[in-house]
Parts: structure tokens; sequence; C-alpha cells
């Protein structure tokens, strides 16, 4: 599977007393599914994933899935401590037709090197969908060492990393060091963008192809199987994406091949601003919408983490609200602060 381009890490929506607004979370994927990006990350990070019981977890799957356009690749964050519960939220992803896994390193024990290992390998053996090893020391305080992630990208169903280091030189060094894995073929468009089995199936049981209900007595028939030609084939690598918006730009020049960002979720024109300037191969205007976000990225993301993200994408019209506790909404002055640096990433 080809993964290329922005990738939102976008916000779980909360009522005030910390139900699930899934009314809201339809709205955000409604309105990021008009944007130019390449699709969306659900439960990430910036998803408060770790807030969520099993069943809520299900619900944003599906809410999001429901709301996506289909031509957006869909990644689910699926990630628990045991292999098991792992493979089965990764199976529920796979019923909701979701493309790809991002699976966060465990983190509650003191895992060893041979331990990731065997993590991986195993719910990469029992994973219906691909899976993005998801490395982000800040939070689980271990970082996936360069040669495991070489390792573990000779394995047929993992195709890639979104390393949340904030270290250019660490993606490089990923880059480099999984360069001769495995290259698969991949389905792709005329113009060599993504294509995936979601997408083949919402060409094969589009308009055309629909039968009512009511024209059948009320009697429900199966979808038929999807009979879409794969229009272009492109050999694939393992990708490897970075989780820093403020450095995308130097990130993708030296070998990744986009980002999952949670600035995303808030900004996302500025993101993808920044990779379309380097994919039209002019770097000056790279560095540019670089620059653009790097006051944000440092206020909203580092300085005031989830909180921050959420206020900012009130203020660009998709519904942030409070985040779950014990994590605490902005201050007012808080608020002015992040108001004041977003204030040049209106979208």
């Amino acid at each position: 599977m080809l993964l290329e381009g922005i990738f939102p890490a976008i916000t779980t929506p909360f009522y005030p007393d910390g139900r699930l607004y899934l009314k809201k979370m339809e709205h955000n994927v409604e309105r990021y599914s008009r944007t130019p990006l390449a699709g969306l990350t659900i439960l990430g990070s910036t998803g408060e994933a770790v807030m969520l019981s099993d069943e809520e977890s299900r619900q944003i799957l599906r809410s999001a899935r429901e709301a996506a356009a289909p031509e957006k690749v869909l990644i689910a964050g699926v990630a628990k401590e045991s292999v098991a519960e792992t493979v089965r939220l990764a199976e529920y992803a796979a019923d909701q037709q979701y493309d790809a896994l991002l699976v966060r390193t465990p983190a509650f024990y003191p895992y060893s090197s041979v331990d990731m290992l065997t993590y991986y390998r195993a719910v990469a053996d029992r994973s219906p969908l691909p899976l993005i090893i998801y490395s982000i020391p800040k939070y689980t305080k271990y970082e996936m060492p360069v040669e495991i992630v070489a390792e573990l990208a000779q394995h047929s169903n993992i195709i890639g990393i979104k390393d949340s280091s904030g270290s250019v030189e660490r993606i490089g060094a990923l880059a480099a060091a999984t360069r001769n894995a495995p290259r698969r073929e991949a389905p792709v468009t005329q113009v060599f963008t993504m294509y995936t089995p979601r997408m083949m199936l919402a060409e094969a049981i589009g308009p055309e192809n629909f039968v009512s209900a009511e024209s059948l007595g009320g009697v429900a028939l199966a979808p038929p199987a999807p009979r879409v030609k794969v229009m272009r084939k492109k050999e694939v690598g393992f990708q490897v994406l970075t989780g820093a918006a403020n450095q995308l730009f130097d990130c993708i020049s030296v070998g990744a091949t986009g980002g999952i960002l949670a600035l995303g979720a808030c900004a996302p024109q500025a993101c993808q601003e920044i990779y379309m300037a380097w994919k039209d191969n002019d770097p000056a205007l790279a560095a540019l919408k670089q620059q653009r976000v790097a006051e944000a990225s440092a206020v909203v993301l580092s300085k005031y983490g989830i909180p921050g993200i959420k206020h900012a994408c009130d203020l660009n019209g998709y519904y942030g609200g409070r985040p779950r506790l014990p994590l605490l909404a902005l201050n007012a002055d808080q608020q002015a602060e992040v108001a004041r640096v977003m204030a040049e990433l209106r979208n």
C-alpha cells in the first residue's frame, strides 16, 4: 500500500460531561474529506485513544468511517498492551473497511527489543490489515531502535513507521536502514496516487450498481463483489512517515514519504502546502511554508498538547471542545496565546 502525503491525526470530540460527541466527529471528518489531504488517522495520540474504552474506540472508528469520503485513506490506531487485544481491534477496523493500522509501541512494562519484535510480528501475522509502527518516545519512554525497525520491515504485513522522535537525523537513518526492505506492488491511480481496497469497493457499489430495498419488496441484498480493475501498479517499499510538523520539509527531504501530523488536525491546509511545495520541486517555497507553522507548532503542540490542539481546532472550523479528564481545557490566557499563533493559519 502506498503512503504518501499528509494524514492529520484527528481529535476525538467529547461533550462537556466527557461522553463521545459522535455528531461532531462526523462533522470534522466530512470537512477534512473536502481538503486535498491524503487521508485521516483516527485514534492516534491526538485522538486520546488511551482515554477510551474498547466500545468507545469501536464507536469512533465506525463514526469516522461512515463520514469519510471514499478517496481518503483511513488509518486506524489500534494499539493495546497485548497482542490479543490489538488484533481484536485490528479485526474490527478491517470490518469497518479501514486501509491500514497505526500500532503504537506497548508502554507499561520495560519491554526489551526481543519483546517488541515478538509483539509486532505476532500482530502482523494475525492482522487482516497492514501495520504502521508508531514510535513516540515522548509518551511511551521507549524509542524503537533503528535496527529493530529494519528487521520488522522485512515482514510482508508491516509497511511503514510513524516516527515522532522529532529528529530529522533519525528519519534519515530509518529511511536508509529500510531502503532494501522487500518491495511490493501496490495499486495506484493513473497519476500514481493512492488507491486502496476501500476505494475500489466504493466504485464497485456506486450509484450505477445500487438496488434499493423498496424495489426488492423490502429484501436487503449483500452488495455486489468489487469489479473495478486496478488502474496501475507501483513498486512500494517500507515507508517512513514523520510525526513532526515543525520538521516536515526536512524530513521528506531525507526520505520520509509524508507525515501523520497532530498540527494537521487544526491546520491541515498549512501542512498540506509544505508537502505540495516539496512535491512541486520548489524547496524555497517549501521552506517558507515550513517557517510559517513554526510558532504554532511550538505553542499549540509542544507547549499545550491535546488541549491546545483542540482549542486550535475550534478556531479553524473543526470541533475541538474539551479534552477528557484528567486533561484540562485551556484557560483564557492560554486560549489567547493559541489564537495569536494560529491567526496566520486559518483555513
